[in-house]
């Protein structure tokens, strides 16, 4: 039996298991309806026409002179320490809590991870007011720190660290805890019987096979840490030079200089777009 030329290929790709990788999908091609491509280009245009308002509205001319000065200089140095600092809090003990949940059965384990994502949810200033109640000079902990270590967390650099590592630390835990189910278990399971233990097969199997999933959740931490507001101004308060960061500088400068606050604003931006330019073989790959 022959085939047209135009077919033959295709035949030959359907008999060696599959149509060809050259074939347009069903669908492709075809024009949009119309009840929903208006609402998507309001939506498109929703999302981004703030960010092109800030482009627009930005004091090019006087840009340089306003992110140089000592006040933004202060705050983008704290803002990137103490992002830096959360970051590494969040993957000290982010990495074993997604490892647990991921790879141990244990009673309880859906609510434990419902308390690890929470803080995705939860306003941010009520986070401040937890960690308060929590770690503040008269907390249920903060005041046995006080009485027993002479240590203070709420309105210092270090409350600053404690805010945004418990707003940053869920995303890593979610980014970690996915790639772990992905990744095969059988790599584990064969280095334990070549005699490893479970915490050497984590340290020498484990860990290098998630790499790029701690990776990816540790600048999504890193983000998140520096561009957090509500939990920090509640917990640790808003003291330049010791707790203001970029975004409280820029809530700051809101009230009484717009181009300030624009130039800080597109600072954070450009820091945004970096992430995502990053992460973009992670989530903005076409399929």
């Amino acid at each position: 039996m022959t085939f047209p030329h135009d077919e033959s290929g295709a035949v030959a790709g359907t008999l060696a298991g599959g149509p060809r990788r050259g074939r347009v999908r069903a669908g492709a091609g075809r024009g949009a309806p119309l009840p929903l491509l208006v609402p998507a280009l309001v939506g498109l245009a929703f999302m981004v026409l703030p960010l092109i308002a800030l482009l627009v509205r930005t004091p090019w001319h006087s840009l340089p002179d306003l992110l140089t000065s000592t006040e933004v200089w202060q705050a983008l140095q704290l803002s990137l320490v103490c992002a830096t600092a959360a970051t590494a809090v969040s993957l000290v003990l982010g990495v074993p809590l997604a490892w647990l949940l991921a790879r141990v059965e244990f009673p309880g384990r859906g609510l434990v991870r419902a308390l690890v994502t929470l803080p995705l949810v939860l306003p941010p200033v009520v986070g401040g007011v937890a960690l308060l109640m929590a770690l503040g000079r008269n907390g249920v902990v903060g005041k046995w720190l006080d009485a027993w270590f002479g240590i203070t967390l709420p309105f210092t650099t270090a409350g600053v660290v404690v805010a945004e590592a418990f707003v940053a630390m869920p995303f890593l835990v979610i980014s970690v805890e996915g790639t772990l189910r992905a990744a095969d278990p059988r790599y584990e399971e064969a280095a334990s019987t070549l005699g490893a233990s479970r915490f050497t097969a984590f340290r020498r199997v484990t860990l290098p096979l998630i790499a790029p999933g701690v990776a990816a959740g540790a600048v999504l931490a890193w983000a998140r840490a520096l561009g957090e507001f509500g939990a920090t101004i509640t917990f640790a308060g808003n003291f330049p030079g010791r707790t203001q960061t970029m975004p409280l500088a820029v809530y700051l400068a809101l009230q009484n200089d717009l181009e300030t606050a624009i130039a800080l604003s597109l600072v954070l931006l450009t820091v945004s777009i970096a992430v995502l330019a990053g992460l973009r073989d992670r989530w903005m790959t076409a399929s």
